[in-house]
C-alpha cells in the first residue's frame, strides 16, 4: 500500500504558523522580485485570484479584498518541510520526498489494519507538531494515491482529510470522477489532445480503445500511468535523488545594471552557489556557461539573450576555479557593451560527473589545496549559516538582491528573527 501526504497550501501554511492571525483570511505568497503569485490560501482562490498572476495586475483586487499579501520565505519553508518529512518518516522507513510539500510513503512489510485511522494519526501529529494541516490519500499506487489524496482535499468533511481506495468499486467510481487534467503527469498539450479523442475523465484514459493513441502519445510514461491508474504497480518507490545533469543560478535584478563591478560581484555569487550545489551532490563539473539579458523593451536589437561557454580541461567543484572563469566569461561577454544595462544574469554549470570518477590532468590541474579549502568553508558555513564565510569578491551582506517588500521573519533559521513572546509580569 501507498500514501501519498500533501501539505495544503503550503507556503501560505507556512506563514500561518507564526501568524495565526491570519487564518481563515486570504493569503498569496510572491514569486522572486514579488513578481507572480505562486500560493494561495483556499479563501484567496475563492475570491477567483489567478495563480500566476502578476501582483501588479491585480494588485488593486488584493486590497479590494484585504489579501495579506507575502514575499516568498524559501528558508522558512524549506526548514518547516524538512521537519514535516522527519515526522512523516516516524510512520514508515519507506519515505520517498517528492517535491516540497509532498511525499510517498509505502508500507511494505507493515500491518496495518486500518488504513484510515493511519492517516488521520498523521495529519494529527504533523498538525500538532509542526503547525502545517495536510491530507492523506492511500491506494495500492502511486497514481492511484495522487487520486485518492485529491478526494481527500476535495471533500474534507466526509473524508476527515484522509481517503482510502482499498476496493476496485473505489477505484472505479474515482476515476469517473477525476476530471483528465486533473490526473498525475497528464500536461496541457496531453489534455487537450486527450479531450479531442473525447478522454474527459480519468477512467476515460484506462479503457483498451484508447491504447494505441497513448502508446503513440506517451509512450512508456503513458502506458505505466495506465496501468497505475488500473491497479497494477508499476512505479517504485525511488532511493537517493539522482545528480543532477546541469546546475543552474540565474535571477532577475530589482533594478537594471550597467556597472562591470556590479555585475561581477553577481556572477562570481551565482557561481560559488553552483560549486556549493556540486560539492551537495558530490560532483564536479566540466562546463560553465554564463547568461546575460537586457530588456526587450528598452533595446530594439533582434539579441536579447547573451551567453559564453568554457570546458575546462579538469574537472572542479571549486568556488574559486568557478567564480574566476565565471568572471573571465563575463568580461568576454561585455565587450562592446559598454553602458548596456543588463536585466537578469546567471551561471549554469554542466558535463557534470560524480567526484569520484574524476579523471587527473598530468599537465592541466587546478590547486590541490582548493580541496582542503572547500571543505573547511563548508563546515564554517553549515555551523555559522546563511553563507557566513564567502570570496572577496563577493557582497558579505547579501547573497540573492531581490524585491522582498512583504518578507515575513525567517522564524526558525534566523536567530535575530526568532519569534519573540510577550509576557505579561502582572
Amino acid at each position: 500500500m501507498y500514501a501519498l501526504v500533501d501539505c495544503n497550501n503550503f507556503y501560505a501554511s507556512c506563514e500561518r504558523v507564526f501568524q495565526p492571525q491570519y487564518n481563515g483570511k486570504p493569503i498569496v505568497v510572491l514569486s522572486n522580485n514579488d513578481g507572480c503569485i505562486i500560493a494561495r490560501s483556499d479563501e484567496a482562490k475563492a475570491l477567483g485570484i489567478a495563480m500566476g498572476a502578476p501582483e501588479f495586475k491585480v494588485r488593486d483586487e488584493l486590497k479590494k479584498h484585504n489579501v495579506k499579501v507575502f514575499s516568498s520565505n524559501y528558508p522558512l519553508y524549506g526548514d518547516l518541510s524538512q521537519r514535516v518529512m522527519r515526522i512523516l518518516n516516524q510512520f514508515t522507513p519507506n519515505l520517498e520526498v517528492y517535491s516540497i510539500d509532498e511525499a510517498f510513503l509505502h508500507f511494505d512489510g507493515m500491518s496495518i489494519s486500518d488504513y484510515h485511522t493511519y492517516g488521520l494519526q498523521i495529519r494529527q501529529r504533523v498538525l500538532q507538531w509542526v503547525g502545517i494541516p495536510t491530507c492523506v490519500g492511500f491506494a495500492s499506487t502511486k497514481a492511484l494515491a495522487k487520486v485518492a489524496n485529491k478526494i481527500a482535499r476535495k471533500f474534507p468533511s466526509q473524508t476527515q482529510g484522509a481517503y482510502v481506495i482499498d476496493t476496485d468499486e473505489k477505484r472505479l467510481k474515482a476515476l469517473k470522477w477525476l476530471k483528465i487534467e486533473d490526473v498525475w503527469g497528464i500536461g496541457r498539450r496531453t489534455y487537450k489532445k486527450a479531450i479531442l479523442r473525447n478522454i474527459k475523465t480519468a477512467y476515460d484514459f484506462t479503457l483498451p480503445q484508447h491504447e494505441t493513441w497513448i502508446k503513440k502519445e506517451m509512450g512508456v510514461v503513458g502506458m505505466r500511468l495506465k496501468y497505475e491508474l488500473e491497479g497494477k504497480s508499476v512505479l517504485e518507490m525511488e532511493g537517493e535523488v539522482e545528480a543532477r545533469k546541469s546546475i543552474s543560478v540565474t535571477r532577475s535584478f530589482p533594478k537594471q545594471i550597467s556597472d562591470y563591478e556590479a555585475l561581477k560581484e553577481r556572477v562570481s555569487t551565482f557561481a560559488t552557489v553552483c560549486a556549493e550545489k556540486l560539492r551537495q551532490q558530490k560532483s564536479c563539473c566540466h562546463t560553465i556557461i554564463v547568461l546575460l539579458l537586457i530588456d526587450p523593451h528598452k533595446y530594439q536589437t533582434s539579441q536579447y539573450y547573451f551567453n559564453a561557454t568554457v570546458t575546462l580541461p579538469f574537472a572542479t567543484q571549486s568556488s574559486l576555479t568557478l567564480s574566476n572563469e565565471a568572471i573571465k566569461l563575463l568580461q568576454q561577454l561585455l565587450v562592446n557593451k559598454k553602458g548596456m544595462q543588463f536585466k537578469k544574469a546567471g551561471v549554469i554549470v554542466s558535463s557534470i560527473i560524480p567526484e569520484n570518477t574524476k579523471q587527473f590532468n598530468l599537465f592541466t590541474e587546478e590547486d590541490p589545496k582548493h580541496l582542503a579549502l572547500m571543505q573547511t568553508m563548508d563546515q564554517l558555513n553549515k555551523k555559522m549559516g546563511n553563507r557566513k564565510i564567502k570570496l572577496a569578491g563577493q557582497n558579505l551582506g547579501k547573497t540573492w538582491d531581490m524585491n522582498q517588500n512583504f518578507l515575513s521573519p525567517r522564524y526558525t533559521t534566523c536567530l535575530n528573527e526568532i519569534l519573540e513572546i510577550n509576557v505579561d509580569k502582572r
